[in-house]
């Protein structure tokens, strides 16, 4: 499988780092960034790279040559005008002529390759994007997906104003099959996200985003670099690959980070607790992952569907996206045991695993993304919380007063001081 890695940008934006390479030749901690894509690629048993290079390409090529220093073979493509990040990519249809993965070369990344794949070829896709929460989505791509994780739309920055949406935001890696390249024109410049992907979509092919919590960050302006230096100085991307248990911080969601309203099912009802935000900012900062787990029983008592409550959690998200701080995943249970109520919707009507005190959300939420239940801790405001995170087996409940400000900051600031 072929490895194309895009790097022919000026990176004006970080000349001020070094203007004398190609910004894919910048050292991180010694090592050249594409160096570092290299070395993730053949950990995962792919040796044959195509780099598409531009301005200043001769330092990246006589740098890594034909590759056999590295144990892979490495072909080049040559931009004698700038293309964007699509546009050589059609004159590459002959030597693409299966599945390949697409990475820009200014992207620190560690994650499991097979993982990503895998998952590609389960859904017949003919186009994968990595995709994520992050603590920006207001300036970046969003992506839409179904709940099998098929691509719906794209949101491209800039967005209309008052844009409420969940917090998935394209990653700009990507699996692609040799169709996307029939929707490139040859000689035109034109980029991945705000031409070739839309066309995709526009044309009916099968665009699927992969859903991952692992490293992958470009170092595109100064501040950006520093950061990412930082973080391969203290070994956060290895950490946070898929391969390796995390741990997880379980947030209940009412009382604890929007304020306690009885039965809310409207996304008007919804408000942040003072310093939510910012707790879960400390948590994003952090090696844990911020997980919701809430009841929601408004569902099994048809006061709202599920597309309401999706449309109440995509409205969490945007509030917390604009604060800087993200989930990285929602788990609701939609049941409730006791029947009578009237419009009751009786498919919900049932007595369940997932229904906190029991830890089915915890389990199942450790089962989707390898966490380690040992090292994570529950946070909530009822009994109910706190006996679900021990059931599942956290390492400690914390109990925090409903509604309370301050309250999840210093219970998450408690457990980040502990580690």
């Amino acid at each position: 499988m072929k490895i194309v890695i895009i790097a022919g940008g000026q990176g004006t934006r970080i000349a001020s780092v070094n203007s004398e390479i190609p910004k894919a030749m910048i050292p991180v901690e010694g090592k050249p960034i594409i160096e570092r894509e290299v070395e993730l690629a053949k950990r995962y048993g792919h040796t044959d790279f195509i780099f598409i290079t531009g301005h200043l390409g001769e330092h990246i090529r006589h740098y890594f040559g034909d590759g056999s220093r590295w144990g892979v073979h490495i072909d080049y493509f040559q931009e004698t005008q700038p293309l964007g990040t699509a546009g050589a990519l059609a004159y590459l249809q002959e030597q693409l002529t299966d599945d390949f993965f697409v990475l820009y070369g200014d992207t620190i990344v560690d994650i499991d390759m097979d993982a990503m794949l895998a998952f590609h070829h389960r859904h017949n896709a003919d186009a994968t994007l990595f995709v994520h929460p992050n603590d920006h989505p207001y300036d970046s791509d969003i992506v839409e997906l179904s709940e099998d994780g098929r691509v719906k739309q794209m949101h491209i920055k800039p967005h209309p104003e008052g844009l409420v949406t969940h917090n998935m935001v394209n990653a700009s890696l990507f699996i692609f099959s040799p169709r996307v390249l029939t929707m490139i024109e040859c000689g035109v410049k034109s980029h991945i996200e705000k031409d070739i992907l839309p066309r995709c979509l526009t044309a009916g092919m099968q665009l699927y985003g992969y859903v991952s919590f692992e490293y992958i960050k470009d170092m595109g302006t100064p501040d950006r670099y520093e950061a990412v230096c930082s973080d391969v100085r203290t070994g956060i991307p290895v950490r946070r690959n898929r391969c390796h248990p995390r741990p997880a911080i379980f947030l209940d969601r009412d009382g604890t980070i929007t304020e306690e309203v009885h039965l809310l099912h409207d996304a008007s009802q919804l408000r942040l607790i003072e310093g939510a935000a910012e707790a879960i900012r400390h948590i994003n900062a952090s090696d844990y992952l911020a997980i919701i787990v809430t009841n929601q029983p408004v569902i099994a008592r048809n006061l709202c569907s599920l597309e309401e409550l999706d449309h109440i959690h995509a409205t969490l998200e945007t509030k917390l996206g604009l604060e800087r701080a993200y989930v990285n995943a929602i788990y609701y249970c939609p049941h409730h045991p006791d029947s009578g109520y009237p419009e009751e919707r009786k498919e919900y009507k049932i007595k369940c695993e997932c229904r906190k005190p029991a830890p089915g959300m915890l389990l199942q939420a450790a089962h989707d993304w390898n966490i380690d239940l040992s090292r994570s801790y529950m946070i909530g405001d009822s009994e109910r919380d706190t006996e679900a995170g021990e059931r599942a087996g956290c390492l400690k409940s914390i109990r925090i007063k409903t509604n309370e400000p301050g309250a999840l900051l210093r219970a998450v600031d408690e457990i980040l001081h502990q580690g």
